[in-house]
């Protein structure tokens, strides 16, 4: 292993805090990436990280080498672009949440592999946040409010959460004029996490007594299709079915604020060109879905806690 890749695969270490993690996104074994610690600690005559009941934490000195590293490693990335004349290639590692994911990000990286020939994807769809360094992504579609981090954000819009039920549902059992009338009706709950059956409205509650429970949204959307009750479901989910008739939204004046739509990535001092283009490519067609809404504008990266 050369210097440089040494250098890279210790900030992989302090960012992931795990030798396995820093392993994974550096594309080494576990054991590469020990003797890459091992080889710069000899090199510079003393620790660079400190083991703690959970996890690597840097010394002050390799808090200091790692900074130093990462202008380093910019600096040779932007030098190494420029010679291939920005020609984008190489892997790009990308998840989102699977039912946006599969009809919303894939046709983005058909499109983005059409437009880059020399590149590949790797697409991971799951319903969880899944942990980009640990698991060695380069780019996620979140959906929701973002917790501080050091994650990097790019917002492409923002969904609603919306109450659907079918038009025969609606004639069967009429429609609810407020939040309180929906403990009358058949509802098909979400089911998250234990706890109680209930959907928030601001700052009250209604308690629900749901006919059915189910775990995943494509279920709850066919529920309330065939007249099973009035399910809760992120706007651009139901979308198609509002559009051709067969759901109708309800309760929209009660509906609470839009969630911010963001593509996320682990940093950008030493983002390649691969993965720029690919937030070029994705953030444009994004913004252009108006499942999106309109307020997805602006072209600024920042902090996940949303601090630019």
């Amino acid at each position: 292993m050369d210097r440089l890749e040494e250098l890279a695969v210790f900030v992989a270490i302090v960012e992931a805090g795990s030798l396995a993690a820093a392993a994974r996104r550096t594309n080494r074994s576990p054991a590469a990436a020990t003797r890459a610690l091992a080889g710069l600690e000899a090199r510079v005559g003393g620790r660079l990280v400190a083991r703690t009941t959970r996890r690597l934490a840097p010394t002050p000195a390799g808090l200091a080498l790692a900074e130093r590293a990462r202008g380093l490693l910019a600096g040779y990335e932007a030098a190494v672009s420029g010679a291939g004349e920005g020609l984008v290639r190489g892997f790009v590692r990308v998840t989102a949440p699977v039912l946006f994911g599969r009809r919303h990000i894939a046709p983005v990286v058909a499109s983005f592999l059409d437009a880059y020939p020399e590149t590949q994807v790797e697409l991971m769809l799951a319903d969880r946040n899944v942990d980009l360094v640990e698991e060695g992504m380069d780019v996620a579609l979140r959906i929701g409010t973002l917790a501080p981090s050091r994650l990097v954000a790019r917002r492409v819009g923002q969904v609603r959460r919306i109450l659907v039920a079918s038009p025969a549902y609606l004639a069967a059992h009429g429609a609810p004029a407020r939040p309180a009338d929906l403990a009358a009706h058949d509802t098909i709950h979400g089911l998250i996490r234990p706890g109680p059956r209930e959907w928030m409205f601001g700052r009250s509650r209604v308690r629900l007594a749901p006919r059915l429970i189910v775990n995943e949204v494509e279920a709850a959307l066919i529920a309330a299709r065939a007249g099973r009750g009035i399910a809760r479901v992120l706007s651009y989910q139901a979308a198609d079915d509002i559009a051709e008739g067969r759901l109708v939204r309800v309760l929209a004046r009660y509906e609470p604020p839009p969630v911010p739509v963001h593509l996320v990535t682990p940093g950008a001092d030493l983002r390649p060109a691969r993965v720029s283009a690919f937030l070029d490519h994705a953030a444009m067609a994004l913004r252009s879905l108006p499942v999106l809404g309109n307020e997805g504008e602006g072209q600024e990266d920042c902090g996940a806690d949303g601090r630019a």
